[in-house]
């Protein structure tokens, strides 16, 4: 009715108009001074005259045509307005597109409370700071002797008279889900072997220990079976035999998984475990990651761990830690101001895992206490000393020796327990390495512990044993802070394992699977939340029993190769050829299968009437946004084909905030229209879509919408095949070939302009930046931000790195480069096309080995703030090379720039020149910046990369490397099946307001709101699906708006994750559990204009009333991975929590 009043008023108005300019323009013919003068000097003709009234008369007329026309727009645009729809941009006389300004509140302010985490001050500093570690060491590699990285350890005799050295041998079999076999042949050839030989010949001797890890091929091995074994497991765990160490899917590789991953394969194991084995986990086990973050203590720890063990640390530390005691600490997170991230670590001392470096210092020694290389076996001792079986005769001699490095170790820490693992990798696969071993030792420890006089009491222990005794030793219980035990903060990145081997390769290595992998977790956390939203619903509506609960199991499927694939050799990049097809097949088919969980979802919930459902899976309701061919292809677009009759689409937004995005959407016709779900016009733009520099693809055109998605929501959008649509507006191309001879096949729909010769350099702008770039290259030179007359040098290029000469070359593990990286030289100069439109410009580069694209949206907020960039990669034809992105700016960072662990926190890093360059690479998961006193420049990531800072004011970041040997860690091959790549980016240049030096000089650092905003737009896409049916009656669907009021923004929806049936795990019960992390930030960089319609509440956010048309009966706090309920259930469905923590709650929904 109000719309219906304002658009008779206005259509009064135009009618006046229109009037009342015939009048004066009428006036203007008869009254203008000017033409009777022309007239009154000479008598000219009267048909002259006559005629040049009549040419004015039509100008005048086309003029009043204008203003009528401009006036219908403003009629639009408030009846859009009305609706909340985003109003049309126009053009501007010099050439750029203006969007009318927002009808929405922008950016609701912080409160000043929520901006005192970031400045921190609180708590008192640790012990030990690795980054100040790091500046200390000389690095200087000398030989140690026997213990070639180390020292001479001497001890007296005496020492351990009044307190006995208490020794726990533990037993473990380090098996890889996946590295020179595929996880199924490793668990047929091995594991299978190693687990059935386990329940054999534990039940033997009762004293007899041994510790697992990979719940991944546990959980395959327990399916295979029988009950009375099962029961035999559980005895051995019972009984204390059997343990459990750390209980995830896998190890992880903890360079370069999200968070998100991390936590999941945790639950997915540990969930395991509570259901098959009743068991949780106590003791973290990490032997293998290349280096480890500082993500992990903090995830053990919420997990309830209370003790932790890692291996993998560059050789320098691990000398300087023994040398000062300082192997075992509390591992404390750098923004805790107490102590309640604090986790007992330990850090083995030598170079290796393997029996030889696990007794003593001594590896001739040690290896002679690894019974599997025996006389006539299949492998021996490289020291060349063979070990012997121990006899009556010699075992008072053998038991000595051992005893002796026993002792050595022992003196590099502050307790008299000692650890000593016993274990390699895929070990005790037989019954007879069972024999040797166990029957040999047990001999060994008979000895020892019938002699007092040696003041010793050795046995096999599990991990825990020797946790609990070195506790029962400091009098304290499991979880509290050992008296006389340093504090550390910080991480272990990088790890070099001898020389200046460096494994920095390996955070780049295989980009293609990287990039697939976080694909996937998005699609796995956005198919999550919707099914269990979905399924709430349908079970308050009483339809559940017609809902597809078979999704169920491809959800579970997808969260355990999505968790198989965080394994330290997969998402690493460092297995053999055929593992990475295995696991890409394992990605895509999880990948197709979640498109579906969330079609599914999305059809329920968007039905206007919830009885009308029907779930028939050979005609899906949706069809996918696009599809891959191969594991290793690059998605291809779907097409929408416009036909007389309305196509719908349905817009997911994975977000927990609301957010106005341009949503891209192919058509087969450049005649389209797009209206909202009530019928009401939407602004788009139409561009044509490029199969390479100078071709558009015939009959496929991308319309780009601009609409505002509700947070976690569904949005209904129209497509209408029309010829009359001034909605939808052009996108106009200049090409620029730099004097090459191309072709150029472009559509009649669109104008493209052609430039042979060179350009100048030119700039595009929004209305929050202007980004200017070379004509010549196309690449980004410098950024402005609106309404400041300095321009911030960003000027982008592409580097190329070689490989050694020597000996030792660089592979999937190692970056061995020959020096610094020179430019990047293509045989011809690339073709630069520009597109111009109103939601978007965009600049394209053609390089021979990389297309690039610099996008800059002309959105209000977040989508608008930064540089939207990727990268496609190919370098198939490159031999032993590695290419580059550098961006150099005028920024003073000095040495100093930052990257995050895992997506969840920010570590200082120092560029040092007392080491080699590739030892100042570190991984970049989600982001790197650099920053001086005025300006802070990130680099978002949608995939985990290689970064650094090699010198002030530049960061770069490998993009692909190509190298056709093996660097000797065990793979035995190069990196020779390298994919063509998309790498994804944002570049946000950020004003700092209040900063200062000392601030800078901490430890510890945090992104800006509008950073982690920008971090997750990159990493959650919009998914757009089609109807599939053609003919839909326009009000069978409906926008799904799943959350009541708006989330505070520094909270993020981590998961919403259905949990199993308690009788049948393939089958979903009504409880999920809701994982929420309030994250850390910088008020200190300006935030105006950010668009956010969020704020701040201190860490509150009432639960009870988040979920629209859903009641939350039941919330349980519980540990992260749900195995401990935190306390009872609250009266209050008002959650806390504290800046930086990750929460989970059992919920239930309905």
């Amino acid at each position: 009715m109000k719309l219906k009043k304002q658009v008779t008023v206005c259509g009064a108005a135009i009618f006046c108009v229109a009037v009342f300019s015939l009048y004066l323009m009428l006036d203007r013919v008869q009254h203008d001074p000017t033409r009777h003068q022309s007239g009154g000097n000479f008598p000219r003709s009267q048909i002259s005259v006559l005629q040049n009234r009549i040419e004015q008369l039509e100008q005048l007329l086309e003029e009043n045509h204008e203003i009528i026309s401009h006036i219908k727009d403003s009629v639009l645009e408030l009846t859009a307005h009305a609706e909340g729809q985003p109003a049309l941009p126009y053009h501007t006389p010099n050439g750029s597109w203006v969007l009318p300004p927002e009808s929405r509140p922008s950016f609701l302010s912080i409160s000043p409370q929520d901006c005192q985490f970031a400045l921190g001050g609180k708590g008192q500093s640790p012990d030990l700071q690795m980054v100040a570690v790091y500046s200390l060491l000389p690095f200087d590699n000398q030989d140690g002797g026997v213990w070639k990285q180390g020292f001479d350890i001497t001890y007296e005799p005496s020492e351990w008279d009044a307190e006995p050295l208490q020794v726990f041998v533990v037993p473990h079999s380090h098996n890889d889900p996946g590295w020179i076999k595929t996880f199924d042949k490793y668990y047929y050839d091995q594991t299978q072997h190693i687990l059935n030989s386990m329940v054999l010949k534990m039940q033997e001797d009762p004293r007899r220990r041994f510790i697992w890890s990979e719940i991944s091929f546990f959980s395959k091995w327990w399916e295979n079976i029988n009950a009375q074994k099962q029961a035999a497991v559980r005895r051995l765990v019972g009984n204390g035999q059997l343990e459990m160490v750390t209980g995830g899917w896998v190890m992880p590789d903890e360079a370069n998984s999200h968070y998100f991953a991390m936590i999941d394969q945790l639950i997915e194991g540990h969930q395991w475990l509570e259901k098959n084995i009743g068991v949780t986990p106590r003791s973290g086990w990490a032997v293998d990651p290349f280096g480890y973050s500082s993500t992990m203590p903090y995830l053990l720890k919420r997990s309830n761990l209370t003790g932790m063990l890692i291996q993998r640390v560059h050789y320098a530390i691990k000398k300087h830690f023994a040398a000062t005691q300082n192997l075992e600490f509390m591992w404390r997170q750098t923004w805790d101001p107490d102590s309640s991230t604090d986790i007992f670590c330990h850090m083995m001392p030598f170079y290796s895992y393997d029996v030889p470096h696990t007794c003593g210092p001594d590896p001739k020694i040690c290896c002679q206490f690894d019974f599997k290389r025996l006389p006539g076996g299949r492998i021996n001792c490289p020291w060349k000393v063979p070990p012997r079986a121990i006899t009556d005769a010699n075992v008072a001699e053998r038991a000595q020796l051992l005893l002796d490095q026993y002792r050595k170790k022992s003196k590099l820490y502050r307790s008299r327990v000692l650890l000593v693992p016993l274990g390699d990798d895929f070990r005790y696969d037989k019954p007879q390495e069972w024999d040797a071993q166990f029957l040999n030792y047990q001999r060994i420890f008979d000895f020892l512990n019938s002699q007092p006089s040696l003041h010793v009491q050795a046995q096999f222990g599990m991990l825990s044993d020797y946790f609990d005794a070195l506790y029962k030793k400091v009098g304290i219980v499991p979880g509290m802070k050992p008296p006389g035990f340093p504090v550390l903060s910080g991480d272990f990145f990088s790890y070099a394992d001898r020389e200046d081997h460096y494994w920095t390769g390996y955070y780049t290595s295989r980009p293609f699977y990287k990039s697939l992998d976080r694909v996937l977790e998005a699609h796995l956390r956005g198919a999550e939340i919707l099914y269990s939203l979905a399924f709430a619903h349908a079970r308050r509506a009483g339809t559940d029993s017609r809902y597809p609960l078979s999704d169920y199991t491809l959800l579970s499927n997808a969260r355990r190769n999505l968790g198989l694939f965080q394994h330290h050799d997969a998402i690493a990049g460092t297995a053999k050829e055929a593992v990475v097809v295995d696991y890409g097949v394992r990605l895509l088919h999880s990948l197709m299968n979640l498109k579906h969980v969330i079609i599914n979802a999305a059809h329920y919930l968007v039905l206007g009437d919830k009885d009308t459902y029907h779930y028939d899976p050979a005609a899906p309701f949706l069809s996918t946004d696009d599809t891959r061919l191969n594991q290793d292809s690059l998605p291809e677009r779907a097409v929408v084909k416009l036909d007389a009759s309305p196509r719908f689409v349905v817009v997911f937004n994975p977000l927990e905030q609301e957010r106005l995005s341009v949503v891209p959407i192919l058509v087969n016709s450049p005649h389209v229209r797009v209206l909202s779900e009530e019928g009401q016009p939407l602004p788009a733009q139409l561009s044509a879509y490029w199969g390479s520099a100078t071709d558009t693809v015939p009959n496929i055109y991308q319309v780009s919408i601009l609409t505002r998605l509700p947070a976690l929501g569904l949005r209904v959008l129209q497509l209408h095949k029309t010829f009359d649509s001034h909605t939808t507006l052009k996108s106009s191309v200049r090409l620029y070939l730099h004097g090459r001879d191309l072709p150029v096949r472009k559509h009649e729909a669109l104008p493209v302009h052609v430039f042979p010769a060179t350009t100048d350099d030119f700039c595009l702008e929004n209305q929050h930046l202007q980004a200017c770039f070379s004509g010549l290259s196309g690449l980004l030179q410098s950024i402005r931000r609106a309404g400041e007359d300095r321009e911030q040098r960003v000027s982008s290029e592409f580097l190329i790195y070689g490989t050694r000469a020597s000996k030792d070359k660089s592979g999937a593990y190692l970056f061995l480069p020959d020096g610094e990286a020179k430019p990047y030289t293509p045989k011809d100069a690339p073709v630069v096309r520009v597109t111009e439109g109103p939601f978007f410009s965009e600049v394209a580069s053609y390089y021979q080995h990389v297309q690039t694209v610099v996008r800059l949206y002309n959105v209000a907020g977040v989508e608008g703030l930064s540089l939207d960039m990727s990268c496609l990669v190919d370098i198939h034809d490159h031999v032993n090379k590695e290419l580059a992105l550098r961006f150099s700016t005028d920024i003073e960072s000095d040495d100093t720039f930052f990257t995050d662990l895992n997506g969840f926190q920010i570590q200082p890093r120092r560029y040092l020149r007392k080491l080699p360059l590739q030892a100042n690479f570190y991984p970049m998961p989600a982001m790197a910046y650099i920053q001086d006193m005025q300006s802070r420049l990130t680099l978002h990531t949608a995939q985990a990369l290689g970064v650094s800072s090699l010198s002030s004011g530049q960061l770069e970041v490998i993009l692909d490397r190509r190298l056709m040997q093996d660097d000797n860690r065990g793979l035995g091959q190069g990196l020779k099946d390298n994919k063509r790549t998309c790498n994804r980016f944002r570049l946000l240049l950020e004003r700092r307001t209040t900063a200062n030096k000392v601030q800078d000089g901490r430890p510890i650092s945090f992104p800006s709101l509008l950073s982690h905003i920008t971090s997750v737009h990159l990493n959650a896409e919009v998914l757009v699906m089609p109807v599939a049916q053609e003919k839909l009656a326009p009000s069978a669907l409906r926008s799904f708006l799943p959350l009541s009021t708006t989330l505070p923004c520094d909270f993020h929806i981590l998961n919403l994750r259905t949990l199993q049936a308690e009788q049948d795990d393939s089958q979903p019960s009504a409880e999920a559990a809701l994982i929420l992390h309030r994250k850390g930030f910088d008020c200190s960089l300006e935030a105006k204009n950010l668009g956010f319609n969020c704020t701040t509440s201190q860490g509150k956010l009432a639960l009870g009333s988040l979920f629209q048309g859903l009641e939350l009966s039941s919330l349980q706090p519980t540990s992260l991975t749900l195995m401990y309920p935190l306390g009872a259930a609250p009266n209050s469905t008002t959650i806390h929590l504290d800046p930086m923590e990750i929460a989970t709650f059992r919920i239930r929904l309905g």
